[in-house]
Order: structure tokens, then sequence, then C-alpha cells
């Protein structure tokens, strides 16, 4: 029976329009908040590139103390990896979560397992990275970019988000009664 599930043909584009835009179920309502949060993360991409590359002139930040959006995106470290400010890469790297999140239809962990499997491990290394680079910001500025610690903290959610998802598409593969 697994076979015949993973060789499933997929939906139809009628149909998964149809599934995408008003279908139910607890998996896709949460693949709906990952693509919600991914557009967040993606939204403080833009902004910081926008100051990144002389767009606006001013990043504003909450009135907090270990908070300086602006001297943190202005830093060596946020231009150091493939001679482009890393506000463009975050814009790029949110929009591939949300396009794994959107990609397949409504029981896509038992039709086509790869996909939720393939999102679940995205939205983990998301987060790593994030992880990494809030350490970086921290060690070489002793600050923090504001809208980059947003897009972290939607990171962390998609990650939870994403568990239940691919648990079923690995039930699936393996066989385990979901």
């Amino acid at each position: 029976m697994t076979s015949q599930l993973l060789n499933s043909p997929p939906p139809s584009p009628r149909q998964l329009s149809e599934e995408l835009r008003n279908g139910h179920s607890p998996d896709l309502d949460r693949r709906r908040a990952i693509v919600a949060l991914s557009m967040v993360g993606g939204t403080m991409g833009q902004i910081v590139s926008l100051y990144q590359t002389g767009v606006i002139k001013d990043l504003p930040d909450i009135p907090l103390p270990f908070f300086n959006s602006a001297k943190v995106d202005a830093a060596d470290y946020a231009y150091s990896r493939l001679s482009t400010p890393d506000g463009l890469m975050m814009v790029a790297n949110y929009a591939i979560t949300a396009w794994l999140a959107g990609a397949g239809g409504k029981d896509r962990a038992k039709t086509n397992p790869l996909l939720p499997i393939a999102m679940g491990v995205k939205t983990l290394v998301d987060t790593g990275v994030a992880l990494k680079l809030a350490a970086e910001e921290w060690r070489d500025n002793k600050a923090l970019c504001e809208y980059c610690q947003v897009a972290t903290l939607c990171s962390i959610a998609s990650v939870a988000l994403a568990i239940p998802e691919m648990t079923h598409a690995f039930q699936t593969m393996t066989g385990s009664k979901a």
C-alpha cells in the first residue's frame, strides 16, 4: 500500500487550487501558517535589503539597548557571503521555505511525503542558520538586528509547525500507522 501511495499522481491544477485555497486539515492549516511566517521573515529581509543597498538610509529600532539594526546590517559580516548583502539572501531563503510549504495538495504527507520532509528539514536549517547569524551579530557588534530577530522567531515557529506533517510523511514512507 505504501508504494501505491508514493506513486499517486499529483493533484490537477484545479484540484490543487481548490485544496490550497479552501481545503481544511490540521497539516494544511499549519502549512498556511508557515507560508505566512515565511512572508514575515521575507519582509524583514526586504526591509534590511533596502537599507543595505542604500534605498533607505536608516533602520529604526524599538528603544532597547541591545538592538542596533543599522550598525549590525552595515557591518562587514553582513556583506561577507557571496559578495552580496545578507538581507537579499534572507528574501530568497524565506521565499524557498514558503514555496515548500505551498507545494503539493492537502494530503501530500501521504501522496508525496518528500515535500513535507523537505519543508521540515528546510525549517530546521533556517533556524540553525538564523541562530548562528544572531550569535555572529552579537559577537561582532554587541548588538542585534531587530528585523533579523523577528525573522529568527518566524523560523523557530515554523519548525514547530512543520514537525507534525513531517512525522506523518515519515510514517507514510515507513508504513507506520499514522
